[in-house]
């Protein structure tokens, strides 16, 4: 009988997050980008499709209040129902994402942003703007918030995810970008409703993308997440994805860094979105600038809003998250303190300092807090920011409704702006109470060392 010589095996090792075929002891030819890049990249333009709904409330405020009469208490009372569930809504969001799959959350929060905003064409009282753009609007955004790029990232990153956190929180702000001036434009010279249709419109457009493009899980396409040595198995459905959610609240709600995150997240919630992008825009009008031109201003708050978002997320996989956030609101609290006596009717160079200063600094909070979750709570993480989310989102909704109503009693926005700035300060403290889980950074915790509800 004639032996054969098998053939020689190539011994070089696969590169890390590449599949192995069954029978192939080296695994498949290399790809020259892993298939989590085009995930991230397909999550990116659809959060920046969904950002049209965030860039439309500022810029309502004064045409809703002329047409309608209604006070600024009441539409601000409107977006922060909004902003409220846009909080409370993403921590089940997570868990649905987990039990029915990325793409079906994500598809159908698209479709009820669409239609939240295509009904507010039609509306003629108060309560409805608060129903279809509060309610609806507020349910859809919320289920495809940032637990959506935290949950991109727990699956399909073990490298570099504080550098994808950061790009993919870039995202919103860099939907600001594409849609404030021509929602601004829009607004001034054809009327708020054709912005709301535009809103409606870009959430729709996002969709195809969503359900054709987008993967739940690395399983799916037979890889490792990106910078894994093996492949993961996907997990089976979670079942009871609103048990699960509140299940892991409770147990997360027993230790302190989930209260001081909370904290820290809710200030950073009122000082931005309940603030600066819900009210710099007739802030800035009071003093006597267009429209258009505030708008502007927030559109390259965007612009540095990117570029700090993506450099936090490179200084989140170096230094220690919480020294980070320090810094971050301590720096933010000055800025906002500044504010009060740089808006004018033109914008100046000090204006235009406050800016990029404040810009770099927007969302920049978001890698390390992510972080911090990730290294106390491991595989419940993307649930336990989802509740840290909302308390985001709570602040938020707060100063929301309180700038209108300081608006109204006041005939300005002075006391909000220095009162967010004293929060800032105080978030800066909190975040150096947050004690480090043991002595490994958290770029070197492997993925789930951690588990929600162990007391730190």
């Amino acid at each position: 009988m004639t032996r054969t010589t098998p053939e020689p095996v190539d011994a070089s090792p696969v590169p890390p997050g590449e599949p192995r075929p069954a029978g192939d002891p080296r695994g498949s030819r290399v790809p020259r980008v892993h298939r989590a890049w085009f995930v991230a990249a397909v999550t990116f333009v659809t959060i920046v499709g969904a950002a049209a709904f965030a860039s439309l409330p500022g810029l309502l405020i004064e045409p809703l209040h002329q047409q309608f009469a209604w006070s600024r208490g009441t539409i601000g009372f409107a977006v922060s129902v909004n902003l409220a569930l846009y909080g409370l809504t993403a921590p089940f969001a997570a868990a649905l994402m987990d039990r029915f799959g990325i793409r079906r959350v994500v598809a159908v929060a698209l479709s009820v942003i669409a239609a939240g905003s295509m009904a507010t064409v039609w509306m003629t009282a108060s309560w409805q703007f608060i129903l279809f753009w509060g309610v609806l609007v507020g349910l859809g955004s919320g289920s495809m918030a940032l637990a959506f790029a935290a949950t991109v990232t727990n699956r399909w990153f073990v490298a570099r995810r504080g550098l994808v956190t950061g790009i993919l929180t870039a995202a919103g702000a860099s939907g600001q970008l594409v849609f404030l001036p021509l929602l601004s434009w829009l607004v001034e010279h054809e009327g708020w409703r054709p912005a709301a249709v535009t809103v409606a419109l870009a959430a729709l457009v996002v969709v195809p993308f969503v359900w054709l493009l987008l993967r739940d899980h690395p399983a799916d396409v037979g890889l490792a997440p990106y910078g894994a040595a093996d492949p993961v198995p996907k997990p089976a459905p979670v079942p009871g994805a609103a048990r699960r959610t509140v299940t892991v609240l409770f147990s997360a709600a027993r230790t302190g860094p989930f209260w001081l995150l909370a904290g820290t997240f809710a200030i950073c919630g009122a000082s931005t979105n309940g603030l600066v992008k819900t009210h710099f825009i007739p802030a800035a009008h009071d003093h006597g600038m267009p429209i258009t031109a505030a708008a502007s201003l927030l559109a390259v708050i965007g612009v540095f809003d990117v570029v700090g978002t993506i450099a936090s997320g490179w200084f989140t996989d170096r230094f220690e998250a919480r020294r980070l956030l320090a810094v971050y609101y301590a720096l933010r609290g000055v800025s906002l303190l500044f504010l009060p006596v740089l808006l004018a009717p033109s914008v100046d160079p000090p204006m235009v300092f406050f800016i990029v200063f404040y810009g770099l600094d927007w969302v920049a909070t978001v890698p390390p807090t992510i972080a911090l979750c990730r290294e106390h709570y491991g595989e419940d993480s993307a649930i336990v920011f989802g509740w840290v989310l909302a308390s985001h989102q709570i602040g938020a909704a707060l100063v929301a409704f309180a700038g209108g109503v300081a608006r109204d009693v006041f005939g300005s926005y002075d006391v909000v702006w220095y009162a967010s700035g004293a929060l800032c300060a105080v978030a800066a403290l909190m975040a150096l109470v947050i004690r480090r889980r043991g002595a490994v950074p958290p770029a070197a915790r492997p993925a789930g060392a951690a588990g929600a509800g162990q007391p730190t």
